[in-house]
């Protein structure tokens, strides 16, 4: 299954308001702003296109101080920070919601459009069994392929404590009767998807969940090296925001 999202910067709109007093091409000066943002090293980027431009309207930003998405919310929401620059709608909706939603923060615009979410498996497992659907994984014996320690259950390289994933995978697990035979591993994303790539180029079977953009699929590339496993339903990404998407 792919679902679209997209993600945009978040603001507060008190934290970053300069004084009228100075010139209009420096409204930030003598104003510090604190930015935040996960421990994924691939979410500076945005977060430096942010904290350049405000250096150039006369801001004082400060070092990037990387912490968990919650409190990268809480943080802003209570002051302590100015913005992060990466708001994954809507797998983060709960904690949007939760710190304060609209009447605490500034929001607007999109750094990435139409991005993705799935469930991949490696091509050879694919065809060799014809596992298109996750539903598959209900069969113990379409599960224990994927097993990689010896438990019976599918290893599923999942989300981090705390990633907006979390919920949308737990919850999948459930909605489809997998949590028998298949095991939500979480962890160091980083770690775990370089075991996979490194189980991949021994010719071992591999299940994983991704998003784009992101490197990942330029090395275990959808269609050529892996393949989607689909499915369709009403599902949640948390208790306050509901999706209907389609397989493919």
């Amino acid at each position: 299954m792919m679902q679209k999202t997209g993600f945009g910067a978040v603001a507060l709109i008190a934290a970053l308001t300069g004084s009228p007093l100075y010139a209009a091409d420096q409204p930030g000066k003598g104003v510090s702003v604190q930015p935040v943002q996960s421990t994924i090293s691939e979410e500076t980027f945005q977060t430096l296109l942010v904290s350049r431009a405000l250096e150039k309207l006369g801001y004082n930003v400060q070092p990037i101080r990387e912490v968990d998405y919650n409190v990268a919310y809480m943080s802003i929401a209570s002051g302590d920070a100015t913005f992060t620059a990466v708001n994954w709608h809507p797998l983060q909706a709960d904690m949007y919601k939760a710190a304060g939603g609209d009447a605490k923060f500034y929001r607007d615009g999109v750094y990435v459009g139409g991005a993705a979410q799935g469930y991949l498996i490696d091509k050879k497992t694919a065809e060799k069994y014809q596992i298109t659907n996750v539903e598959q994984f209900k069969d113990p014996e379409i599960a224990k392929l994927f097993d990689t320690n010896g438990d019976g259950k599918a290893d599923l390289i999942g989300c981090a404590p705390g990633w907006g994933c979390e919920a949308a995978i737990n919850h999948h697990l459930q909605a489809y009767g997998l949590s028998n035979t298949v095991e939500h591993n979480q962890g160091n994303y980083a770690a775990m998807i370089a075991d996979a790539i490194t189980r991949y180029k021994e010719g071992k079977p591999i299940f994983y969940y991704t998003w784009t953009p992101y490197w990942v699929s330029d090395v275990l590339v959808p269609g050529a090296r892996c393949c989607l496993v689909t499915g369709a339903f009403l599902f949640s990404t948390g208790r306050n925001e509901r999706l209907q998407h389609q397989a493919g």
